[in-house]
C-alpha cells in the first residue's frame, strides 16, 4: 500500500504543487493575476516592487503572474506627471470643482499608463510628493484623499483589486524623526488614506508606522542611525526590503515556505517523519546518529537582496515571511552538521533542531536559486521600464516595441523556469 501511494504521488506531483499552493486564500494575490505597481519615484526605483514580485514568484511557483511597474518620479495621487493639472487651482477649488479636476486627471493618467495593462491588482503608493515636503496643509490633503478615492473607484470599475499603500516616513539623521513636521504631515495623510480604503472597500497597507517604529528604536540606541540607506526620501535596498516586508504583511503573505518534522526515537514501523507541510519527504534513513532524507519543497524561500541583508537585523523578516523549518526530536545532545546535496550549510545544536530551525537563516541551494530568480526579475523590470518610458511614450516604432516585448517574454520564460523547486538531499549528522 505504501509503495502504491508513493507511486501515485510521484505521478501527480505537478498537480500536487499547484493544489498545495492554492490553499492559501488569505494572500491578496491570486493565480493568473496581472499586477501593476503605481506610484512615484520610490516605486520607480524598482526595489520594493521587485522584492514583492520575487516573493510571489518564488512562494507560488505553480501560479501564473504578470507584474508591471509604472512608477514615475515626482508623481502624486492626482497623477500630475501624467495629466499635469494646475495644482494651485486644484488645491483651492471647492469640493465639486475639485472632484471634476481629479476625475479628469486620474482618468487620463490611468487610461494611458495602467488600464491598457488590464490589471487584476493595482498597488498604489503615493503621499511623499503629495504633502509637498512641508507641514500639514488641509487644502493639499483634500486633493490627496479625493484623488486616492478616484483611483480606487476607476480601477475597481475596471475589475482590479486595489491596495492603497501609505508612504514610508522621511529619514533625516535626527534623533526624533517623529517630530519632523513632514513626517507629522505624512502621518495625517496615512490616517486619511485608511479612511479612504475603508469607504472604498479596498485593502489598506501601512508602511509608515512599522518603518517609523524601527527608525525610532534605532535612534534611541544611536542618535544618527540611518536604517534605510539611500537618501532621506529614497531608501536603498535595505529600506526597500523593510518596505516590502510591511507591504507583504499587509497583503496577508504567508510565512511558511516548508516544514518537515522528524522524531528519531520513533520505531521503524511508524517511520521517523512526524509531519511534512508544503513539502514532500522521501528516502528517510537514520543510522549511527545521522538522519538523511530527500525533500521537494512546494516553494523557494523569499530571496533577500545581497545589498539588503542589514534589514534582517532590523525587522523579523525571516520569521514573518520566510519560515523554512526543519525540526528533529530525539537527537543526542551535541552539535550537528547540516548538509544539503553533500555540501555543509550550517552547524547547529540538537536543542535548536528540537525546537525547530529555520533554514532560511543560512545560504542553501534553494536560497541561491531564489536569488537567481531575483536577478532575472530585476533584468525584466529594467527592460520593461525602458520599453514603457523610453520607447512607448516617445513614439517608438511598432517594430521596436515588438522587439522589446519579445525580450521581456523571453525573460519571463526564464523566470518561470528558474522558480521551479527541485529535490534536494539532506543529511544531519554529528559534527566532527
Amino acid at each position: 500500500m505504501f509503495k502504491k501511494t508513493m507511486l501515485v504521488t510521484g505521478l501527480v506531483l505537478a498537480g500536487w504543487l499547484g493544489n498545495l499552493q492554492a490553499a492559501e486564500p488569505e494572500f491578496f494575490l491570486r493565480d493568473h493575476d496581472r499586477v501593476v505597481f503605481l506610484g512615484d519615484s520610490i516605486t520607480e526605483q524598482r526595489l520594493y516592487t521587485t522584492y514583492v514580485e520575487a516573493y510571489a514568484l518564488t512562494r507560488y511557483p505553480a501560479w501564473n503572474f504578470v507584474f508591471r511597474n509604472v512608477g514615475w518620479g515626482g508623481d502624486t495621487a492626482w497623477l500630475r506627471q501624467r495629466a499635469h493639472p494646475d495644482e494651485g487651482t486644484l488645491f483651492a477649488a471647492p469640493e465639486a470643482a475639485q472632484q471634476e479636476m481629479v476625475k479628469k486627471a486620474v482618468g487620463a493618467g490611468l487610461e494611458r499608463d495602467v488600464l491598457p495593462l488590464k490589471p487584476t491588482v493595482v498597488t498604489i503608493d503615493f503621499g511623499m510628493n503629495d504633502h509637498s515636503y512641508q507641514a500639514f496643509r488641509e487644502d493639499i490633503f483634500r486633493a490627496h484623499v479625493s484623488s486616492q478615492a478616484e483611483l480606487a473607484r476607476v480601477l475597481k470599475a475596471h475589475g482590479a483589486r486595489v491596495a492603497l499603500l501609505t508612504s514610508q516616513p522621511i529619514e533625516e539623521r535626527r534623533p526624533d524623526p517623529d517630530q519632523d513636521v513632514r513626517n507629522q504631515s505624512l502621518r495625517k495623510f496615512s490616517d486619511g488614506l485608511k479612511d479612504v480604503a475603508a469607504k472604498q472597500d479596498v485593502r489598506f497597507v501601512d508602511q509608515f508606522d512599522p518603518y517609523l517604529a524601527i527608525m525610532m528604536r534605532e535612534r534611541a540606541a544611536k542618535a544618527d542611525a540611518f536604517v534605510g540607506g539611500g537618501d532621506a526620501v529614497h531608501p536603498g535596498p535595505a529600506g526597500h526590503t523593510l518596505m516590502a516586508w510591511a507591504i507583504l504583511k499587509g497583503l496577508g503573505a504567508p510565512a511558511l515556505v516548508a516544514s518537515a518534522e522528524f522524531d528519531v526515537t520513533r520505531g521503524w514501523w511508524r517511520g521517523k517523519l512526524v509531519e511534512a507541510r508544503q513539502c514532500q519527504v522521501q528516502n528517510i534513513k537514520y543510522a549511527d546518529g545521522a538522519l538523511s532524507f530527500d525533500r521537494l519543497a512546494a516553494a523557494l524561500p523569499m530571496p533577500v537582496d545581497a545589498r539588503a541583508e542589514a534589514a534582517l537585523k532590523l525587522a523579523p523578516i525571516l520569521d514573518d515571511l520566510n519560515r523554512d523549518e526543519l525540526t528533529i526530536a530525539g537527537l543526542k545532545a551535541g552539535r550537528y552538521d547540516v548538509l544539503i546535496d553533500g555540501a555543509a550549510v550550517a552547524t547547529v545544536t540538537a536543542a535548536e533542531l528540537a525546537k525547530g530551525w529555520n533554514l532560511a537563516t543560512v545560504a542553501t541551494p534553494e536560497s541561491r536559486q531564489a536569488r537567481e530568480v531575483l536577478d532575472l526579475v530585476f533584468k525584466k523590470n529594467d527592460l520593461y521600464f525602458d520599453r514603457w518610458r523610453n520607447v512607448q511614450l516617445n513614439a517608438g516604432t511598432p517594430e521596436r516595441l515588438a522587439e522589446l516585448d519579445q525580450k521581456i517574454a523571453g525573460l519571463e520564460a526564464q523566470i518561470n523556469a528558474a522558480r521551479q523547486p527541485k529535490t534536494h538531499h539532506f543529511e544531519v549528522r554529528p559534527a566532527k
